[in-house]
């Protein structure tokens, strides 16, 4: 150690005080790197009662601010940033106005509700010159990690497949979902890949059904075959409503690679075995490893802090929600739906949606629809 200080947590407030929120609220008071400062909800008396629940002592909570509007609770309680987990619909909304008062932002996935709306919020940060991140929580698990570096040790990962199965009765509104698994499950192994492959996604191929006994009105199964700029290729083939021998909700993961294979059951640590017929255990997690959330926060909080950029930022990002969209249009249409497509689609939509003029200067800046994406 140096002896330097360490850095002041980042004050934050919670937007969004369902259950979502509350899991972030205990994920703030329990971290060393950011510092809860007020907690906002649409409905009325909301977000006292959330802070009620997750911080017992009256006293505690005398310092944190409460109120329907996140951007006023942050300015009136001296927060750096905002995480937003409102729903989708209001993501756009909600980031905007935090980024357009000079807020950083740490928000759930999907970055919105629209591709469109997710190339505006890229717009929106370039304008704004502040952090927009966006947590895709499940890109911060150790295992994961360490499958990439065993598939780096064999000559990088060329074909990932990933098989998921279980079969989850939720009700409410994934049930009534046209494509309940590839929009709000199978986003996270589209963003997991990525992290196991080099290059970006390029063209996406997907065939969607719902099987006889499923309860889901749209289609919960689904096979999604993505290819990548290096050549690379990502098959995700899952199900949501298949009872008996299910993954885990990470699912089972096998990556080829010129030097060998890579094999991962989405809870324990991988395994690697070389072209020889060697098999290497992957290594345990750190003890100090953040996950999830908590590994979400720290990297954001770390940026805000003078630390590289992370992993979500929207820039990013917009390439995982980009594969959903590209899918969903694929599943829907009977064809192969490139990147490109959807990306320059979004791009001219972007540009009509209202905003400050310098997000629209921004986003006239882009040559396509990739291309400020590229920066990031």
């Amino acid at each position: 150690m140096n002896g330097a200080p360490a850095s002041p947590p980042v004050p934050v407030v919670v937007v969004g005080a369902g259950g979502m929120g509350r899991s972030w609220m205990h994920v703030v008071l329990d971290s060393d790197c950011a510092r809860l400062v007020g907690v906002a909800d649409v409905l009325p008396g909301a977000a006292e009662r959330a802070l009620a629940e997750a911080v017992e002592d009256p006293r505690r909570r005398g310092g944190i601010v409460v109120g329907t509007e996140g951007t006023d609770v942050a300015l009136a309680s001296g927060a750096e940033a905002i995480i937003d987990v409102t729903i989708p619909e209001a993501h756009h909304a909600v980031t905007a106005a935090a980024l357009g008062a000079g807020l950083a932002v740490l928000g759930e996935k999907p970055c919105a509700a629209t591709l469109a709306e997710a190339v505006s919020l890229a717009g929106h940060a370039e304008a704004s010159g502040r952090l927009f991140m966006v947590s895709q929580s499940r890109r911060y698990n150790p295992h994961l990690h360490e499958a990439r570096r065993l598939a780096d040790e064999l000559g990088g990962a060329g074909i990932v497949s990933t098989r998921f199965s279980k079969a989850p009765r939720f009700g409410g509104f994934r049930d009534a979902m046209r494509h309940p698994l590839i929009v709000d499950m199978a986003i996270h192994a589209f963003d997991a890949a990525r992290v196991l492959l080099e290059g970006t996604p390029s063209t996406v191929r997907a065939i969607s059904h719902n099987p006889s006994w499923s309860w889901y009105a749209g289609d919960a199964a689904a096979t999604v075959h993505i290819t990548y700029s290096t050549g690379a290729v990502h098959v995700f083939t899952g199900s949501w409503c298949s009872p008996g021998q299910e993954t885990s909700w990470n699912g089972d993961w096998f990556l080829s690679c010129d030097g060998g294979t890579v094999s991962w059951d989405g809870e324990t640590p991988p395994r690697a075995v070389s072209a020889d017929g060697t098999a290497v255990d992957g290594a345990p997690p750190q003890a100090d490893a953040r996950w999830e959330l908590a590994g979400s926060l720290a990297d954001f909080c770390h940026a805000l802090r003078g630390g590289p950029v992370p992993d979500g930022e929207v820039r990013r990002n917009v390439w995982t929600q980009a594969i959903v969209e590209a899918a969903v249009r694929s599943a829907d249409e009977d064809r192969t739906v490139t990147l490109a497509e959807v990306l320059d689609e979004a791009l001219a939509r972007a540009r009509e949606l209202p905003g400050p003029e310098s997000v629209q200067e921004a986003l006239s800046r882009w040559e396509d629809g990739a291309d400020g994406l590229r920066a990031g």
